[in-house]
């Protein structure tokens, strides 16, 4: 039998194209869209919307809580790769649109002046056909009369074609592009228009045989012969029979995903808008991320003294702050120096206790005290007199000899340090030790003593 499975080439070259398309995917724009404040249930839909707008390239499922500042967003951005933020805001007059570039800036905001759900443009609709693939790809951007208005104008263009990834048109696949995002300044008002979606049916066919290469069998009850379908178009409603022209005929360079869609073959573009619809007007332009210069402004105009006023106080506001990182580095730099002197000297202070509770092994051993060896003699001198007594003669020179009690040195046991504090009971002193020997200490005498009598 052959060898099951892939081979290691097949393997190297599968992982190989993983990598790449990770690279690739990492390259593209990528963003967060949410509601910040009291936005109202219109608003939060209208995000909700908006992402629908920007899949696959943003966080379908984000969720923001009240808690979470714009600090945190940021943070967060960073490492996922993101690289835009679409903030909607609502206040009691008006509601407002941010887009915001990661990590340095700029920050647009619009004004919404007029909003419709995606919900209400489909529901306007006599009919839809929306579908799951469509948005596994993002959508294509158009911009409209973006022309020479001024560089605000420009710096918006760019921001918008910076939201999604660019195109080559030479080698674009043309099944990946199923929505289109119209946006159209208008100089006269200076307001900005959404509109959407892409759709290519096929031309220079009768209406019916469109019928038959695009949707289901018409109802064909009432006719006689299939002819009469594709030669007068029996059957078919008026929405079904718009004409095309000039305006939406073009001729495919590449096969479409699509009934009746070949190459080098004509096909119209009919744009079908499923919403969301925004009309938007540009407020202001800001450097960085929600605080920073404002570079333009639409209501807000500025004396050239005023601009400098303003630039003077950002530059000694940024030199207090950077006074006040360098003196917070000084400090925390004298703390660690102290730690660390502070260790030092109480490592010493502990070598030098061990040092001493350890003693010196070569200096002479004092031996033990004076009362201690009076003591000793008393109680040899018992033993003796007992053993005269006991047995009735002298006991031999050395034979109640006790080896002299040395002074502990070493550090006190638990049990030394527990009979040191504890108290005396009853009086100051201990009481006399009593001259007759225990009885374990007499036995053994008495053991010694009875070869002797033997003997006598």
């Amino acid at each position: 039998m052959g060898q099951s499975g892939r081979s290691r080439h097949q393997k190297r070259a599968r992982a190989q194209a993983q990598q790449r398309n990770l690279e690739a995917y990492a390259a593209q724009p990528h963003s967060f869209v949410f509601a910040r404040g009291r936005a109202g249930r219109g608003v939060r839909q209208l995000s909700l919307d908006l992402r629908r707008v920007m899949e696959p390239l943003t966080a379908t499922r984000l969720q923001i809580q009240k808690k979470n500042s714009l600090k945190d967003c940021v943070a967060v951005a960073g490492p996922l790769g993101v690289t835009h933020f679409l903030i909607l805001s609502k206040t009691e007059t008006n509601i407002y649109f941010k887009l915001m570039r990661l990590p340095g800036g700029p920050t647009l905001t619009f004004q919404i002046n007029k909003y419709t759900l995606m919900r209400d443009v489909i529901s306007s609709l006599r009919r839809h056909r929306m579908h799951e693939q469509q948005f596994t790809h993002p959508p294509l951007l158009v911009l409209n009369s973006f022309g020479p208005h001024g560089i605000h104008v420009k710096l918006m263009a760019t921001m918008f074609q910076n939201l999604f990834p660019s195109i080559n048109v030479h080698k674009v696949n043309l099944n990946t592009i199923k929505r289109c995002l119209l946006i159209n300044y208008n100089s006269d008002s200076q307001d900005l228009d959404f509109r959407h979606y892409i759709k290519v049916v096929p031309v220079g066919a009768s209406r019916g045989m469109k019928k038959l290469l695009q949707e289901k069998f018409p109802n064909m009850s009432r006719l006689q012969d299939i002819s009469e379908l594709l030669a007068t178009a029996a059957g078919l409603s008026e929405s079904e029979a718009e004409p095309d022209g000039e305006h939406n005929i073009t001729e495919l360079p590449q096969a479409v995903a699509g009934r009746g869609n070949m190459r080098a073959q004509q096909s119209a573009v009919r744009l079908t808008e499923i919403g969301p619809r925004m009309t938007l007007q540009l407020i202001k332009i800001q450097e960085g991320v929600g605080d920073g210069n404002v570079l333009f402004h639409s209501f807000v105009h500025k004396t050239e003294e005023e601009l400098q006023a303003i630039l003077a106080a950002k530059e000694e506001k940024l030199r207090l702050k950077a006074q006040r990182q360098a003196q917070q580095a000084q400090n925390v730099q004298r703390k660690q120096e102290q730690r660390e002197a502070h260790r030092k000297k109480s490592l010493a202070g502990m070598k030098r206790t061990q040092a001493e509770a350890s003693g010196d092994s070569d200096a002479e051993d004092p031996g033990a005290p004076p009362e201690a060896e009076r003591a000793s003699q008393q109680e040899e001198e018992d033993e003796a007199e007992y053993f005269r007594h006991a047995v009735g003669k002298e006991p031999d020179e050395g034979m109640f000899l006790t080896a002299p009690r040395r002074r502990p040195t070493g550090p006190l046991s638990k049990k030394r340090r527990v009979k040191q504090r504890r108290p005396d009971r009853g009086s100051d002193q201990r009481p006399p030790k009593g001259k007759r020997r225990p009885w374990g200490a007499q036995a053994k005498l008495v053991s010694r003593a009875q070869p002797h009598k033997k003997m006598a």
